[in-house]
């Protein structure tokens, strides 16, 4: 009796996670508008300072600054740092030769890897502007990104806006289409987090704004620190959402192996995170404690759920047709996998299948990530993941 109650008990929590909340969202959020206290004349913008760490970044350094320029922001109210993080590859002659053409940019280069976060820490110490942008240098901005971050933080609640992430490069023959309908996802149900609680759990990360006075150093350690960002602004009390109309593109990955290894370092940083930030789980009736529970912390422990729903469903399938039949659709979602991979090697890509591949190995990334932080984590020094393909 127990192995069913608990058998079902994760059932409902993955179909919470996956269904449920996302379709409350979509009801909650009906005819809700995002704030619409916001900057309307460029006058009255406040002073921003972009800040960007870069590695080895020769392939899209130059579109990304051009990009940065062409906005229809005042440009005398933008301030630009870019930290180089000891790059290998020429982009450190691509931001000299940048830099004589516009000599405002401000150039840092460090003399050893210090990992995104200790460049970001370096730049934020030189930053004049009232608000911070941090974006990755494979992130494109349109002409109107930076205003539409910006306009919000006229609303003296609103603490973070994040950015539209819109993904390019897609191909059929990896996983780079599951990972734009999972990114694509992600932006709906964040974007009505914000709408509804102002609680967005997270932003993609490639180009946010935050209050100065709400940044703080990331610890040497965070992996993951635009998350880390996000949950300070709603641990003081402060509103994080999402603007649709803020659009920037990014090329998304194609490898399962590269993006695996992505998300086995992000994994980690999820749980010193939820370490970290235990506490805004609870009271749970909350908004905060509400979505983040249902969106991070139910994802967070899929494989365990996933572990323990095999078990469960072996200890009962003899119990009753229904066991039977859950347990028969368990492996043959477990055989997807292994059966994709051997299409793959001969030229067939089935969608379907290949979403179901992409849910394990993020899974399986999980709980590598999970292992990683309990090893302990001493450096946020990275391998950026190879895209441009």
């Amino acid at each position: 009796m127990i192995a069913v109650i608990i058998f079902w008990g994760l059932v409902f929590l993955l179909f919470h996670s996956y269904v449920l909340f996302p379709v409350l969202l979509s009801f909650l959020s009906r005819n809700r508008e995002n704030n619409t206290l916001v900057y309307k004349n460029p006058g009255e913008l406040p002073s921003v300072s972009i800040l960007m760490s870069v590695y080895n970044e020769k392939k899209v350094i130059r579109e990304k600054i051009h990009s940065i320029l062409n906005t229809s922001y005042p440009l005398h109210k933008i301030q630009i740092l870019i930290g180089s993080d000891h790059s290998t590859d020429g982009t450190d002659e691509i931001l000299k030769e940048l830099k004589r053409e516009e000599p405002f940019l401000q150039l840092y280069f460090m003399e050893e890897r210090r990992g995104k976060g200790g460049v970001i820490n370096t730049l934020f110490r030189e930053a004049e502007g009232n608000i911070l942008v941090l974006t990755d240098a494979n992130v494109i901005l349109q002409r109107n990104t930076l205003y539409e971050l910006v306009k919000h933080f006229k609303n003296p609640d609103i603490g973070l806006v994040d950015s539209y992430m819109l993904n390019t490069g897609i191909k059929k023959d990896g996983i780079s289409y599951q990972e734009m309908a999972y990114i694509s996802r992600e932006i709906r149900i964040k974007n009505r987090e914000g709408k509804i609680w102002g609680c967005m759990m997270g932003p993609s990360g490639g180009c946010y704004a935050v209050r100065r006075e709400l940044f703080a150093p990331i610890p040497e350690t965070i992996l993951v620190d635009d998350f880390y960002i996000n949950m300070l602004v709603l641990e003081k009390g402060y509103r994080s959402v999402n603007e649709l109309h803020a659009r920037v593109y990014e090329d998304v990955s194609n490898d399962l192996r590269e993006e695996f290894r992505r998300k086995v370092r992000i994994a980690a940083g999820n749980f010193q995170n939820l370490v970290r930030f235990r506490k805004l789980l609870w009271p749970i009736t909350r908004g905060c404690g509400f979505c983040f529970f249902s969106h991070k912390l139910i994802r967070w422990t899929g494989p365990f759920i996933l572990i323990f729903l095999l078990i469960t469903n072996l200890l009962i399938f003899q119990h009753h047709a229904v066991y039977q039949i859950t347990l028969l659709i368990q492996a043959i979602l477990l055989a997807i996998p292994i059966i994709d991979q051997f299409l793959r090697k001969i030229q067939i890509h089935i969608v379907i299948l290949r979403f179901v591949t992409h849910f394990y190995a993020m899974n399986l990334a999980l709980l590598a990530g999970f292992l990683k932080n309990l090893k302990g984590i001493r450096t946020n020094v990275w391998q950026p993941t190879r895209r441009y393909q």
